[in-house]
């Protein structure tokens, strides 16, 4: 417990809490096994630091907003309700103490509502299930005017963004601060009653496991931090093991001899992506990844797309950019070919059928894993969407920040053979296809 005053805080911390409070770190990486606690955690370190600077914002930021204010809103105004001339702004998840000091929690599904903060210290929790560039783009900015600290903590889901942050603290230990604790840890070192219900869910596991209702991956996954297990209902999860081990995620290259071909998704920022092929006989070769940011439209991305020192082939996007938009009367295809790009139309089929052309092209398609990184963390968290009440997947997929680039890879496989080497003039549609919807 901590002491302001005459008010006492009531936290009892984990050990492996211990040296995450003591910390002076800027960079904090938590990998903890399910249920170690780590939400509590990092709203009382936050809250900690909200009381020892005035006039300070810290912000906690969960997956979604949903999820953050049923999960750590209660948790947040349970820890502090003992503080007088406490503050609720239950409307906006903002707690505010009586120095001017703010606790600010979040959700990472609307990244541009983030931006322009000026934050002393951000908690990323479940930071495997948030976009790779939350931190890069909007939330290193935040920090920097007071040089704030980031805790990205979380429980493995593959090898995509948390993966990699985990590796640069295990890399970089004199400038970061790397927690682990898996469930042995915890059953061996603590006591109480919660530690008894995790042995015993451990035990519980361990017998669904027996009884196929759980992988072992998963198992390992949520109780020994382990990295290797796909993420359940993933749709491309196999394709992408199958493609690293086979070595097809590597540095590729760009072949100035082949032509180059973009695939667009189109969008406003971060939902505005683009993707860039070239074809080698059967096999097809991602070169390039381009997502937006801020604000940035298609006459950015186009500008964008120009300036690379490609010999483009065709340009693909789906039938939204035929729409017209109501301040200019104008489609976006015509925009488009105003600013140098003449777009082909992909064909109408449905999803699920995308998604299975998606995963016959993964078997021929080499990504190159420095320029398409992102592409590739997106994509490996690309799932179905699950049912709560029915306790099962559904067939259609999860809408977040991993959908505009599964949407880029199952447009190019719809459209794979158009990607050739020949010199083709550039052809409108005609106005009778059907377009994508």
């Amino acid at each position: 417990m901590y002491q302001m005053g005459t008010v006492i805080i009531h936290y009892k911390p984990r050990l492996w809490a211990k040296n995450f409070h003591n910390t002076s770190k800027r960079w904090i990486v938590l990998l903890l096994h399910r249920r170690a606690g780590k939400t509590t955690g990092i709203l009382n370190h936050l809250q900690r630091d909200c009381l020892k600077i005035k006039k300070s914002l810290f912000a906690y930021i969960g997956p979604t907003y949903k999820q953050t204010k049923r999960i750590a809103w209660d948790i947040a105004k349970e820890m502090s309700r003992n503080i007088p001339r406490i503050e609720y702004n239950e409307s906006e998840l903002i707690i505010k103490y009586l120095n001017g000091s703010k606790l600010f929690l979040a959700g990472s599904d609307n990244i541009d509502s983030l931006r322009g903060l000026g934050l002393w210290g951000v908690g990323l929790d479940e930071y495997p299930l948030q976009s790779p560039v939350l931190f890069s783009t909007v939330i290193s900015k935040c920090l920097a005017d007071h040089l704030g600290y980031c805790i990205f903590a979380g429980t493995p889901k593959g090898k995509g963004s948390f993966y990699k942050t985990y590796n640069t603290a295990l890399k970089n230990p004199k400038e970061w601060e790397l927690i682990e604790r898996n469930i042995d840890q915890s059953l061996k070192n603590e006591t109480g009653e919660t530690i008894e219900n995790l042995r015993q869910a451990l035990s519980d596991d361990r017998r669904l496991v027996e009884q196929g209702e759980m992988t072992i991956d998963e198992f390992n996954q949520e109780w020994y931090n382990s990295f290797e297990a796909a993420i359940r209902g993933s749709y491309y999860g196999d394709e992408i093991t199958k493609a690293r081990t086979e070595g097809r995620v590597k540095e590729v290259g760009y072949d100035r001899e082949l032509k180059v071909h973009t695939v667009w998704d189109l969008g406003v920022g971060q939902n505005l992506g683009v993707g860039f092929y070239q074809r080698v006989g059967r096999e097809i070769k991602m070169i390039d990844y381009w997502e937006g940011s801020d604000n940035q439209g298609i006459a950015d991305a186009i500008m964008i797309v120009l300036k690379k020192q490609y010999i483009y082939g065709n340009h693909f996007a789906p039938h939204d950019i035929s729409a017209k938009e109501e301040m200019t009367g104008k489609t976006r295809f015509d925009t488009a070919k105003t600013l140098g790009i003449t777009f082909k139309i992909v064909p109408k089929v449905s999803v699920s059928a995308g998604i299975d052309k998606g995963k016959l092209m993964f078997g021929r398609l080499w990504v190159d894993i420095k320029n398409c990184e992102v592409w590739l963390d997106n994509i490996s968290q690309y799932h179905r969407e699950w049912d709560e009440s029915k306790k099962m997947f559904l067939e259609t997929p999860y809408h977040d920040f991993s959908s505009h680039s599964a949407d880029v890879h199952r447009y190019a496989a719809l459209v794979e053979n158009l990607m050739n080497n020949e010199i083709t003039s550039r052809v409108d549609p005609a106005p009778k296809l059907k377009f994508y919807s």
